[in-house]
């Protein structure tokens, strides 16, 4: 599946060190923007003066990805970090839609050419409904003689069981990659 790959990291570095730590991440912004499926990168932080640096990097698939992660420029730039004092706390990789339920909680936001806000609830809505309603439709279709006997509550958990899957890691990530040029616009 050639999806996108969000990768979300939660560093700790020295608050004194902000100007070396600001540099050190445009450096690997620089490079990593040299690779191909690069999409983008940004920092975010809770407060001004915070150790925590939360790290947010895109790439088109996750062979981009593989790419930048096993390269020696990436390994050259880490290793500059590490006389920084960066230590990684937290790594984690993100595809679809989960992302998106993540209210932002943070005041000091840096933008390095991609945006890391979600799109507004109504077009989020809007694009589940697209794939919510037939998927419905659909499973209550072919479900619906073999589950009438049961009661309501019992009807609806195994539609739900059925549906949330699917949702999840199918119709889901589908819909978003057909519209986002309309999401992220």
């Amino acid at each position: 599946m050639n999806t996108p790959v969000t990768v979300s990291i939660t560093r700790h570095v020295d608050p004194d060190r902000e100007a070396e730590m600001v540099s050190w991440m445009q450096a690997g912004q620089g490079l990593a923007g040299s690779f191909a499926g690069f999409l983008g990168a940004g920092w975010v932080r809770p407060e001004q003066d915070s150790e925590t640096w939360h790290v947010l990097y895109r790439f088109a698939d996750a062979d981009s990805l593989a790419t930048w992660e096993s390269s020696h420029q990436r390994q050259w730039w880490r290793d500059a970090g590490a006389g920084l004092g960066v230590v990684d706390s937290r790594v984690e990789r993100r595809t679809g839609i989960e992302g998106w339920f993540d209210d932002p909680a943070n005041r000091d936001v840096r933008d390095l050419s991609v945006k890391p806000s979600a799109p507004p609830r109504w077009k989020q809505a809007s694009v589940i409904f697209l794939v919510f309603y037939p998927l419905s439709v659909l499973v209550n279709w072919l479900l619906g003689p073999h589950v009438a006997p049961l009661v309501l509550p019992l009807r609806v958990l195994v539609t739900v069981a059925l549906m949330t899957p699917v949702m999840t890691y199918v119709a889901l990530p589908w819909i978003t990659r057909r519209m986002a040029w309309w999401l992220n616009r």
